[in-house]
């Protein structure tokens, strides 16, 4: 092969070479970015405080007449800023055969969306500022921002009747 003909040849190599070394070194910084992301305490989580208890702060009780429901809450500003407010004494009344529902003084933060399917026991927020117990499962195209669930929700639908009915929501 003569030199003219190998100069091309050598320069496109070159060129491979270059260009997959420029991949290499972009991946490598790439992950090495995220890697140190992952070690930085404060990208762990920035808007929860320093002294955050997360078993304590994810768990809430639901109080009808004597009866208690242990509730979840559900990792959103919604159900945080819910749970700053407790205890809360709502007097919720009956909707649609499958819910009772209450208007929050305050408004809560939202991120709403479709959940296609309510369970028994969820707690969601309606709008911004209406709190809802569902007691019956069913499909819903309605948008809803999380709050929680009822842990063990047998029984929920018994106790809370075809009437309205007074909840107490408190810390656990």
């Amino acid at each position: 092969m003569t030199s003219s003909k190998l100069l091309p040849s050598l320069q496109r190599m070159q060129r491979r070479l270059f260009e997959s070394s420029n991949l290499a070194l972009v991946l490598l910084l790439l992950n090495g970015c995220k890697a140190s992301a992952a070690e930085t305490p404060a990208a762990v989580s920035q808007d929860v405080p320093a002294t955050f208890d997360q078993a304590e702060e994810l768990r809430m009780l639901m109080i009808v007449g004597k009866r208690s429901f242990a509730i979840t809450l559900a990792n959103t500003n919604a159900a945080r800023a819910f749970a700053a407010q407790l205890p809360l004494t709502l007097d919720m009344a009956e909707l649609n055969g499958n819910e009772k529902h209450a208007d929050l003084l305050q408004a809560l933060p939202t991120e709403a969306s479709r959940p296609g399917t309510i369970h028994s026991g969820d707690l969601l927020l309606y709008g911004s500022n209406t709190l809802v117990v569902f007691y019956k499962t069913f499909r819903s195209s309605y948008s809803y921002t999380r709050i929680g669930h009822v842990n063990d929700p047998a029984g929920l639908e018994q106790v809370l009747g075809q009437s309205s009915v007074r909840i107490v929501f408190s810390k656990s």
